[in-house]
């Protein structure tokens, strides 16, 4: 539930915004020409892209490239609060600000990072701050406010190891990447991931991204994934100690019950027996 929301535009277009939210609840990004620099203020969770997951703690911000997310805000973490801080980093803001051409966008035929994590967390928090200062009084804010915060978060993410010159962070952040689907299946293979989830992730209706699945794979997107995740099972029962509650959370499912009858469905005992009779 979005407990308060504010936001600053920049000539009409949504720049900066805040959102006071309680758990659980789906948070999601779909900009396909917008990349979004993202401070987690207050809460945990875990960032999904296409071929990605990354977790973000209580006061970390992530980069993210032009393209989907989602991170499923969970109760469980931070009793459930959450504060999040969004700068959007249009590809045309960008131009207005800098009176400046970017790059031409390069596809790119291998899958690359969406999600970069910015480690400066010192640099990151004072500006959190200043951005703070304006949202506890929005009446300060105007157009040629928000272009100097904007010049200086570009300040900021040029300090980033993987961005040296403003035309490598654009390109970074704006080319574009033909998504892969096996790329996706098989990045989320065991994460508690649902069939609605990777159809989002691929820029796919979910009718569309079952039947390329079912042209791909001969199954459908439900039993090729349960298959896959009970085959890891096996194999971590038959090598690893880890507890029978771990494996299932290590193999994308999220209740243990549902796991065990799963997985003797499929090979005649449970986890349980299984592992006493290959031990």
């Amino acid at each position: 539930m979005i407990l308060n929301h504010q936001k600053f535009d920049f000539k009409n277009r949504c720049l900066i915004e805040k959102v006071l939210a309680q758990a659980p609840l789906k948070f999601t990004l779909d900009y396909p020409n917008d990349a979004c620099f993202i401070y987690f203020r207050q809460g945990d969770t875990i960032v999904n892209a296409p071929y990605e997951q990354v977790k973000v703690l209580t006061n970390e911000s992530v980069l993210l490239k032009c393209g989907r997310y989602f991170s499923k805000l969970l109760s469980r973490r931070t009793a459930g609060h959450y504060e999040i801080i969004v700068v959007h980093l249009a590809k045309e803001v960008l131009q207005e600000i800098y009176d400046y051409q970017l790059p031409s966008p390069q596809k790119r035929n291998s899958k690359t990072s969406y999600i970069q994590k910015l480690d400066d967390t010192m640099l990151v928090g004072e500006f959190i701050k200043s951005l703070q200062f304006y949202f506890d009084n929005p009446s300060l804010v105007s157009d040629q406010l928000l272009e100097l915060k904007i010049k200086e978060l570009i300040l900021l993410l040029l300090q980033t190891k993987n961005a040296s010159t403003i035309d490598v962070l654009f390109q970074q952040l704006f080319s574009q990447d033909e998504i892969n689907i096996k790329e996706v299946i098989h990045s989320h293979l065991h994460t508690d991931i649902s069939v609605q989830d990777l159809a989002y992730l691929c820029n796919l209706s979910e009718s569309t991204f079952k039947r390329r699945f079912k042209e791909v794979y001969r199954d459908t997107p439900a039993r090729y994934i349960k298959n896959k995740r009970l085959e890891r099972a096996r194999k971590l029962l038959d090598v690893d100690t880890m507890s029978i509650s771990e494996i299932a959370f290590n193999t994308g499912f999220n209740d243990v019950a549902h796991f065990s009858r799963s997985f003797k469905s499929v090979f005649g005992s449970s986890p349980r027996a299984y592992r006493s009779k290959s031990g």
